[in-house]
């Protein structure tokens, strides 16, 4: 089942040390750790799921990255060609996951955008709140009992997000340091 929960001031801590464990498993090729999705602004209801994005310099080594992730008890979830770009992760191996991992380049587009977002949506509370309601009529739409029921609750927020990413990028986010 989806469930949007109210705004949890543990998210943070509960990033930090899920961090703190990847800095360990990946040393000095992760050039960035940053807290993303939903849980990483503050007051927006949420999955309780806490998401990371993990920049590095190169891709090419997926594998080794899939197996310091499997010690840390992520299960690589296959994207087909978005593998390419944004290889995903979850732990437990299993739904529901308390953690997701996002693998991208620095400095490309999949990691500016999932940070103009955040970064937006931190600075922009009302834009928030309109994210929270709308993420809750669709958890009540789509029971997420299922990968389809779940991915039909994923698509449903494209066009919120499009636009948000949209106004985020034209006010030049993100902003260094937001």
């Amino acid at each position: 089942m989806i469930k949007i929960v109210p705004y949890d001031s543990s998210w943070p801590a509960q990033f930090e040390a899920e961090a703190g464990a990847i800095r360990k498993a990946f040393g000095s090729e992760a050039l960035r750790i940053e807290h993303v999705g939903s849980t990483s602004v503050p007051g927006l209801a949420a999955k309780p799921v806490i998401d990371i994005q993990v920049s590095l310099a190169s891709l090419e080594a997926l594998v080794v990255y899939s197996e310091s992730l499997a010690r840390l008890g992520y299960a690589h979830v296959p994207l087909g060609d978005f593998d390419r770009v944004y290889p995903f992760f979850q732990k437990p191996a299993r739904w529901p996951s308390t953690h997701h991992i996002h693998l991208c380049v620095v400095g490309d587009e999949q990691e500016s955008r999932h940070l103009a977002f955040r970064d937006y949506l931190r600075s922009r509370p009302e834009v928030a709140a309109e994210y929270a309601q709308l993420k809750r009529g669709l958890a009540a739409a789509h029971d997420g009992r299922s990968l389809a029921s779940r991915e039909r609750y994923s698509l449903a927020k494209t066009d919120f997000i499009t636009s948000v990413l949209e106004r985020a990028l034209a006010a030049r986010y993100p902003h260094p340091g937001e």
